[in-house]
């Protein structure tokens, strides 16, 4: 489908001002196709000119365009030309749509629980005209009226507050100006909790199925929700500009939520149906917050094109943990930040489609969702903490306000956001811009020192600098505000405040003193660089590292350690001794469940060969045995270890027993979601067969439990189950988003390469053909979980010819530039540790 191009969206923005929608959507009508009607009132600035609509429908009914009706047959290629508009002009598109299955426009989804089906708006990027037709660009921002016809047992929730004007029959209250891409509308059989605050009416909302969940944890979010309102009314000095605020737990989601106003959208798996860890519970606190702080940035305001998408996220991206932090009890959402969204965005940066936060001009629509990634929230928010520590909090604070009163219900761009900030601060930010947002790429960030006498029976440092070492392929004068701190036997000896603008700046509070057994550059992980640790500090870690106080500064280690195993520098093995030696130690819950999680599913299972896997695996395992039994009962720790060693223990008893539900940990007797991990393990080994598999399903009739039963019976380790796996993956068979992703990663789950290794060449013809019938958005993360787990020159060289083909759609392209950095990464560390992994083998 043709994706709307930046030339074309500034010559339509020119001619045409939109002034109200009104749509009307008929969910009556099957499962298959939904009914819908347009009415689009706009103006054109040159009367008799032409222009278009988008409109990609299953049929169009009726077109009149100033009561002359158009030919159904004009559309082409997603667009209605529009002949000869007048100054003031009225459009009326009667169409029948389809329900999508893949996240993207109006996703339908059942619940095998109660077999009742689910509807969700979810128009993000360009899926505005699967549902209805519009001018389907950011900046042609307009109020809706809305109304919808749904079978008489469901409910409707949307933008506007909805209000049931006949049995089935419900009209949406009219909304302020609204990108075409924020409108949704949720529709089914949805249970709700409401509460009020500030006079905003609140809604919590979910499947019938999750009533129990959904009530639990009510308390909770709406605890996060009034916070926030609080915070960002007092921060930002404007009233939330909306109406009512509602949060959708909704089936089969794309991402982690869309901040439609009013009507956010988010993954219902949110709604934790067993025990949670505290992470998880601040990682959707921080994304509660997130959305709303986009009614401000990015629905109050939104940015003209898709290039300035960064404007949004990067700035919900830091506002969300300002907020958690300033008014929440999750006071350590940035160690969170740390030890999950950089190592995300720091992946990104690695990687070959790295690009600037900023500036970087999107040609087409598709093009700017290709930059829709870690660098767009982490690195961006990193950026606004270093635009901070440049221009000072107040200063920022009040360019905050000013941009958002001056552009209300508009559109803005980086130029008047950073106009914004430099009027409040009196600072030009042309050389600080140029740096930090226009130019891609992060610095390395080490410190090194000459020995000196010792201090008191321990080695003295003589002098010590700071080292700022810019990427040789983007090379640029970045600013750092950051600080320097060390630690021996858990005392602090050392912490300075360092503002580095050159190459080498000396460290004077260093020279002269005792030498930190740990010493970590940037240790409050204020800034975007790569932390390079010593060779001394590194050797130290085992033993040092769970004695350090700061778990902020235990977060910016394990970053720097995952850092150095993906550029090859690290050992994994090292990484894995430094899990041995602390990780049951951890008080953090972010760093504990986190790092258990890469240990287990990115370093061993990418970094070693298989014949390593087995001992490190038992290495993991010990670990979460021996943390087991000391944590207390019910709480994180033992929430984390129980899931660590449910997935790599080979106890087959064991196993058997938690899976049959005797013998449980604490807390997780009635845990669905945890006997999947364990499910998962015995499949893998081989320990159940298909109809084991299916007998767990049965007693988990649920959308979650079929998604892990795919996953379960796609990694059956036989040629049969991998032979059905793969069908089901890459036929028609209208499965959804999530059923996809979750076939794909059972699919690699494999105790050896040659079980798999048919499917390695059938990955770069089979899955890209899927953008037939798969949205982009889908498919680009079918890609990244579908690519080949099988760490080969060969498959390297077939992953290299197929980023030569020229038939790729930009999100299957972007998707295996990732995988394939990923792969060469995976196959650099292996050459570079083969003698360490050798040895390991048959160690445990």
């Amino acid at each position: 489908m043709r994706s709307l191009t930046l030339a074309e969206a500034r010559d339509r923005a020119e001619l045409i001002t939109v002034q109200s929608y009104a749509v009307e959507l008929d969910l009556d009508r099957g499962d298959q196709v939904f009914g819908s009607v347009s009415g689009i009132t706009f103006t054109c600035g040159s009367p008799g000119a032409d222009s278009w609509v988008d409109v990609r429908a299953r049929s169009v009914e009726e077109i009149t365009l100033n009561g002359r009706r158009l030919d159904t047959a004009a559309i082409r290629d997603g667009r209605l030309t529009l002949p000869g508009l007048a100054a003031e002009n009225h459009l009326v598109v009667r169409a029948t749509m389809a329900y999508s299955h893949d996240g993207q426009g109006l996703h339908r989804a059942t619940d095998p629980a109660d077999r009742r089906d689910y509807v969700y708006g979810h128009l993000f990027l360009d899926a505005a005209p699967t549902v209805y037709a519009c001018f389907d660009q950011p900046d042609l921002k307009a109020p809706y009226d809305v109304t919808v016809r749904a079978p008489r047992d469901w409910v409707v929730l949307g933008n506007g507050a909805a209000s049931e004007v006949a049995p089935g029959q419900w009209r949406l209250a009219s909304t302020k100006p609204l990108a075409t891409y924020f409108v949704t509308v949720c529709a089914g059989p949805y249970v709700s909790v409401r509460d009020e605050h500030d006079g905003i009416p609140l809604g919590l909302h979910a499947r019938a199925s999750l009533r129990e969940p959904l009530e639990r944890h009510a308390a909770e979010l709406f605890e996060v929700t009034r916070r926030s309102f609080d915070y960002f009314h007092e921060l930002f000095g404007i009233r939330y500009p909306f109406d009512e605020y509602h949060q959708v737990f909704v089936p089969e989601f794309n991402a982690g939520a869309m901040e439609n106003p009013g009507c956010v959208t988010l993954r219902d798996q949110y709604l934790f149906r067993g025990a949670a860890t505290r992470d998880e519970l601040l990682s959707r606190a921080n994304t509660v917050s997130h959305e709303m702080s986009h009614m401000w940035f990015g629905d109050l305001v939104t940015m003209r094109w898709w290039d300035d998408l960064w404007l949004n996220e990067s700035f919900a991206e830091y506002m969300s943990h300002r907020c958690l932090v300033d008014a929440t009890d999750y006071t350590d959402a940035w160690v969170d930040s740390s030890i999950v969204r950089k190592v995300w965005g720091y992946g990104a940066e690695r990687s070959p489609s790295t690009h600037p936060v900023a500036g970087v001009e999107a040609l087409d629509a598709q093009s700017a969702l290709q930059n829709f990634d870690g660098i767009s929230y982490a690195k961006g928010a990193a950026v606004l903490r270093q635009l901070i520590s440049f221009v000072g909090d107040d200063a920022f604070v009040a360019g905050v306000r000013f941009y958002l009163s001056e552009t209300a219900y508009g559109n803005g761009t980086l130029a008047d956001f950073l106009g914004a900030i430099e009027r409040a601060s009196g600072r030009d930010l042309g050389a600080w811009s140029a740096a930090w947002l226009l130019t891609a790429g992060r610095d390395t960030i080490a410190v090194e020192m000459e020995p000196g006498p010792e201090v008191e029976g321990r080695a003295g440092v003589g002098a010590a600098h700071l080292t700022r070492t810019p990427p040789a392929a983007q090379p640029a004068d970045r600013p750092h505000a950051l600080d320097v701190a060390g630690w021996t036997d858990g005392a602090e000896l050392v912490r300075l405040e360092v503002t580095v603008t050159q190459d080498r700046v000396a460290l004077p509070g260093l020279d002269g003193g005792p030498r930190p057994a740990v010493l970590v550059p940037n240790a409050a992980d204020l800034t975007w660089a790569r932390v390079q640790l010593d060779r001394t500090t590194l050797a130290a870690l085992p033993a040092q590292l769970a004695h350090v106080p700061d778990a902020q500064a235990r977060a910016v280690v394990w970053s720097s350690l995952i850092d150095g195993v993906h550029v090859a520098e690290v050992s994994p093995l090292t990484f894995l001794d430094v899990f041995e030696a602390t990780w049951t130690a951890e008080a953090n819950a972010s760093i504990l469940a986190r790092m258990a999680l890469y240990a287990e599913h990115r370093i061993v299972a990418h970094f070693l060969p298989r014949e390593a896997q087995p001992a490190a695996l038992a290495r993991l395992a010990r670990s979460a045995r021996d943390l087991l039994g000391q944590a207390d009962e019910g709480t994180t720790r033992s929430l984390a270890a129980a899931r660590l060693f449910a997935g790599t223990t080979d106890d087959e008893t064991l196993l058997r027993s938690w899976a049959a539900g005797s013998g449980l940990p604490h807390g997780l007797e009635d845990d669905g979601d945890f006997r999947w991990i364990v499910v998962r393990n015995l499949a893998a080994r081989g320990l159940i067969d298909a109809t084991g598999v299916d007998g767990y399903r049965a007693k988990d009739d649920t959308l979650q439990g079929g998604l892990n039963a795919l996953m379960c019976r796609a990694a059956l380790p036989d040629a049969e189950a991998k032979a059905w796996a793969w069908e089901q993956l890459t036929g028609r068979h209208g499965r959804s988003n999530y059923e996809m992703v979750h076939l794909a990663r059972g699919l690699w789950m494999s105790p050896d390469d040659a079980l798999v290794a048919d499917y390695v060449e059938r990955f770069f013809t089979d899955v890209p053909a899927m953008s037939g019938w798969v949205g982009e958005d889908a498919l680009s993360r079918v890609v990244l979980a579908a690519f080949p787990k099988v760490v080969s020159e060969e498959t390297d060289a077939l992953s290299s010819a197929a980023l030569r083909r020229e038939d790729l759609t930009p999100g299957v392209r972007r998707s295996l530039v990732d995988a394939d950095a990923e792969l060469r990464e995976a196959l650099a560390s292996r050459a570079a540790f083969a003698a360490d992994f050798q040895a390991s083998v048959g160690q445990v």
